[in-house]
């Protein structure tokens, strides 16, 4: 899939200006800007090396087998010098956000260890992208978001290293919780009721231009060692924003009251239930647009020039952003990194494990339709497709897990058809992924314990259909559950009772679809999801 020419500013023959073979890290790969950053780099003739502390979760991006990927965590100072070691620019885009109360001192903690660490191995340029403050707004009165994006940027430019702080608004891309925010807001709520936020002005910024900015870090002269703020042409409010929105999407106008006394958490809850991104995510977002935030200056231009046509306007902006949603050519979205807090234990081994109880749920059907066409099936559950058993009760579980600030079952899918290991799914992630064979979701869901759902397409076992030339292939389905004390194994035996409902009529009706399939062929190959290329860069 081509996503038309690329920017001038980021482009170049591999092995020539800009980037010239030089090494780059990338920390946050997993995440929604370092996801959509390393084909950037790459395009423009860096080498790239990605630090992640679950390098399987790059394993079926498209260019993966074009950038170095190293296990690590920013906050090990062992892993961080090894990663370090032969790279001229790191980018730095982690933040601990959500991951409880002290995470300010967390992101205190990691910008210290790679500032030091990149010190050491001789990098010869940090870029790190963080929040656009607001003028004449003493730091306590920040939120605690833009308060520890501002410190970290702080102690990065303390550094020895040169370093380059890019410092942006709303950025508004395809799958960006901003942008998902603005769409599900707009779109579903014809007359709505809104905190008085939405009457500051802020200045938005198309990813496209935060991406194109981002790779022309990397070539700053050594001697520049500063912030630089970065915004697109216009000025608005989110009131325009949404109404820009409904213009754009072609909407009737949108009705827009507000009421003042919906505080941040309030606001947070509201946007949670009418918006795909929870409450834990919106509320930094809404909180920080309390203050005016606005750029200062367009210095970046004088050493990133702009192209004709850049940086893009909001509406253009937006209109980019929808099409690749209505193209289904989301390259990573806001969830595309882990739900902070949510498990990340691997799936324990059986029989062997000693770990504690590990309650099972299995299934296996017979078939009457090609493996390839059960894998597609399979790979294509969730989201719109739904979870072929009992609508009303995972819609049930899902507002449960919501209202106990979860991230319940309104993230969908990244892509209707494919799947790639680390893609958020509903409440679930997508943990391991052998394409045509085997899918395995860890749950994200609130609850005391640990879960897992694994689905398996495989060969039918000889004879079961009776007739040697009959299509035939066998669905085979477990979950797992280990629970956490005694509410975890109180949890289980009280849902267990609807699992043969919801389990059972899951295996029977994914089997009936699968029948209903039209048969796509040969078995399909478990190689890395079909998409574009590094040269194709989808936003």
């Amino acid at each position: 899939m081509n996503s038309g020419p690329s920017d001038p500013a980021t482009t170049g023959a591999r092995g020539t200006a800009p980037g010239a073979g030089r090494l780059c890290l990338v920390t946050g790969a997993t995440g929604y800007i370092g996801g959509r950053l390393v084909p950037e780099l790459l395009a423009a003739g860096y080498r790239v090396r990605c630090l992640a502390r679950t390098p399987e979760k790059l394993r079926d991006h498209p260019w993966s087998g074009e950038a170095e990927v190293v296990r690590g965590d920013v906050t090990d100072p062992g892993s961080v010098a090894a990663a370090l070691e032969g790279v001229d620019v790191a980018y730095y885009l982690v933040h601990a956000l959500g991951t409880g109360r002290h995470f300010e001192a967390t992101d205190r903690r990691a910008a210290h260890v790679f500032a030091e660490r990149a010190e050491a191995a001789g990098v010869r340029r940090l870029v790190y992208l963080g929040g656009l403050l607001p003028a004449g707004v003493p730091e306590r009165e920040l939120s605690p978001h833009l308060r520890s994006r501002a410190e970290v940027g702080r102690i990065l430019l303390a550094s020895r290293v040169p370093t380059a702080v890019l410092r942006a608004a709303v950025v508004i891309g395809s799958g960006s919780a901003s942008f998902e925010m603005l769409r599900y807001l707009t779109e579903r709520l014809p007359v709505m009721v809104t905190p008085s936020w939405i009457r500051t002005r802020i200045q938005p910024i198309a990813v496209r231009d935060v991406l194109r900015y981002l790779v022309g870090a990397a070539g700053l002269p050594p001697a520049i060692d500063r912030a630089f703020d970065i915004g697109g042409p216009d000025v608005v409010t989110y009131r325009d924003m949404m109404r820009a929105y409904a213009q754009v999407a072609g909407l009737p106008r949108r009705l827009i009251l507000t009421l003042p006394v919906l505080t941040p958490r309030l606001s947070s809850y509201w946007v949670g239930l009418v918006t795909p991104v929870p409450a834990g995510i919106a509320r930094p977002l809404t909180e920080s647009l309390r203050h005016e935030v606005v750029c200062h200056d367009h210095d970046i231009a004088r050493y990133v020039p702009d192209p004709p046509g850049h940086p893009y306007g909001l509406a253009k902006a937006i209109e980019l952003a929808l099409r690749r949603v209505q193209q289904a050519q989301v390259a990573t979205r806001w969830s595309s990194a882990a739900v902070p807090g949510a498990p990340s234990d691997p799936l324990p081994t059986d029989p062997g494990w000693a770990g504690g109880s590990l309650y099972t749920d299995e299934r296996h059907i017979v078939v009457p339709a090609s493996r390839a066409a059960l894998w597609q099936v399979i790979e294509g559950i969730g989201g719109v497709n739904g979870w072929y058993s009992m609508p009303l009760a995972w819609a049930a579980r899902g507002w449960l897990d919501r209202f106990a600030g979860g991230v319940g079952l309104g993230r969908g899918r990244r892509d209707d058809r494919y799947l790639r290991v680390g893609d958020s799914l509903d409440f679930w992630r997508v943990e391991a992924l052998d394409r045509g064979s085997l899918l395995r979701l860890r749950a994200e869901m609130r609850m005391p314990g640990l879960g897992w759902l694994e689905m398996y397409a495989e060969d039918a076992p000889d004879g079961a259909e009776g007739d040697p030339g009959a299509r035939a292939s066998r669905y085979r389905q477990r979950a797992v559950y280990h629970p956490h004390g005694l509410l975890g194994h109180l949890y289980w035996w009280a849902v267990s009772p609807f699992h043969a409902a919801v389990f059972g009529g899951m295996a029977r009706n994914i089997a009936r679809a699968a029948a209903r399939q039209p048969d796509p062929g040969p078995d399909p190959d478990p190689g890395p999801e079909p998409g574009p290329g590094v040269g194709s860069r989808p936003r």
